[in-house]
């Protein structure tokens, strides 16, 4: 089991360097976003509607993972593992966020349209009125946010799963934890009643692997008492888990990360200027490597 597991990880991480993230028209997470979609319409009963999207659609990318897995390993152990790590790998992005993270940052010197024109991929805010200080704060802090759901949530569930069952149930797991994602980042916000259940799920089971992922940036940055520190700023946004991978950063940048309105995280400090937006870039990269190790070596344990 602990062969197969690495052995899925390490074809996962080695896709994301090689591909980074496959076009929308070959991507499963983008045919379970149209599912998503489809839910996004008026209803009579919107709450009710979204409890039922919250359970099934999570659901359904578990099971299809889980079937798929379980297909290959009847031929062999190592195709199992091989299916498993293409889930890991569609489940999960590293290479795709701190690039475009990296862009962001580099056109704010450069070409201050382009970096408005990217930056949408990383943060929702409009940004057209963003200054360049605040562009750069938007891609930092959507690097360290994107850091927790993007790579730690889903390398986590397969781990846990990897232990409970094998690595059709970590991959099962996986693919649950980003139907969950999922349906948070179309559907929760407070002008969606339809998207309230898988909000509040989503709250729930990012719980560890938000604070899993600001202790991976505290130690990426050489900054373990980062996490300590931030404590002071982790629940000024609006999600009880984001503001803990956000803060971190701050911290251990000894930067301000700021949403107009929102949040003003580490307030004592400036805004990142161009070598601390590519320090942020270099400390989330490095949080996930460690995080990678890190499920590897337990995986295989």
């Amino acid at each position: 089991m602990g062969a197969a597991a690495a052995l899925a990880i390490g074809l996962a991480v080695g896709l994301d360097g090689l591909v980074g993230e496959l076009p929308n028209r070959l991507h499963p997470v983008a045919y379970l976003g149209r599912l998503v979609g489809w839910t996004d319409r008026e209803w009579r009963h919107p709450r009710l509607v979204g409890v039922l999207a919250a359970v099934v659609l999570p659901i359904i990318a578990a099971a299809i993972a889980w079937g798929f897995v379980t297909g290959a390993g009847r031929v062999g152990w190592i195709a199992g593992a091989l299916a498993a790590g293409f889930v890991l790998f569609v489940t999960t992005s590293l290479r795709a966020l701190v690039e475009t993270a990296r862009d962001v940052i580099e056109a704010t010197e450069t070409d201050r349209e382009r970096a408005r024109e990217r930056v949408p991929a990383l943060i929702g805010r409009d940004p057209e009125d963003l200054s360049p200080s605040e562009l750069r704060s938007g891609a930092v802090e959507s690097a360290a946010e994107n850091l927790a759901d993007g790579l730690v949530a889903p390398l986590v569930a397969f781990v846990v799963g990897v232990s409970l069952g094998g690595v059709a149930l970590g991959a099962a797991a996986a693919g649950w934890i980003k139907g969950v994602n999922t349906l948070d980042s179309m559907l929760g916000y407070r002008s969606k009643p339809v998207g309230w259940a898988g909000a509040r799920l989503d709250d729930l089971v990012m719980a560890v692997p938000a604070r899993v992922a600001a202790v991976a940036i505290a130690l990426a940055a050489g900054r373990p008492g980062a996490v300590v520190a931030a404590r002071r700023w982790a629940r000024e946004p609006l999600s009880p888990n984001s503001g803990w991978p956000m803060a971190t950063l701050a911290v251990a940048l000894d930067v301000g990360l700021v949403k107009p309105g929102a949040y003003d995280l580490n307030s004592d400090a400036a805004l990142p200027d161009r070598e601390r937006g590519r320090r942020g870039v270099r400390v989330v990269t490095g949080a996930g490597v460690l995080s990678i190790l890190a499920g590897g070596v337990i995986a295989w344990l």
